[in-house]
């Protein structure tokens, strides 16, 4: 168990970083509008689009595994418990606003939409993704430094310092 938390905490330090990169690649692109959206080079739009599959697997690993098994680790039973009720816990720690996730989850299923054929919704959808994934790469940090200072086992970890 702590070593497959480690791997996942690893594993999100990658994509945030290269969020982070990608983010610095394309800020003079942002906020985009339909004109500037069809006018994007082929560079830019592999930043753009690392970025948005980087932003949706931070959001999927971090709820599917960073959560339940930070909760496991300070002894609680989660193998039942709905989701909702994992992000409630986790608010309750202070580790994130259950809202402000529900958030960052509709915006990644939205991102589904990307190729649509209605190109308001595909910028807005990439605005909205440029803008939030720095509040996702925070509450990440939030977990990871909870985390850090809960558990020895983090610290002393060679793949995370």
């Amino acid at each position: 168990m702590k070593e497959a938390y480690i791997e996942r905490l690893y594993e999100c330090n990658r994509h945030a970083k290269t969020i982070q990169t990608a983010k610095k690649h394309i800020a003079n692109q942002f906020p985009l509008d339909i004109e500037d959206y069809r006018n994007i080079g082929e560079m830019e739009l592999s930043f753009i689009d690392q970025m948005v599959y980087r932003f949706s697997k931070l959001q999927d690993t971090m709820g599917e595994k960073i959560f339940p098994s930070l909760l496991t680790l300070l002894g609680e039973s989660v193998k039942n418990k709905p989701f909702i009720d994992r992000l409630n816990r986790l608010e309750e720690l202070e580790l994130l606003e259950m809202q402000t996730w529900m958030h960052l989850r509709k915006v990644r299923n939205d991102i589904s939409l990307e190729y649509s054929f209605n190109l308001q919704e595909v910028v807005d959808n990439l605005n909205d993704i440029f803008t939030l994934s720095e509040t996702l790469i925070e509450i990440y940090e939030e977990i990871f430094s909870f985390s850090k200072q809960r558990f020895d086992f983090i610290k002393k970890s060679d793949l995370l310092s």
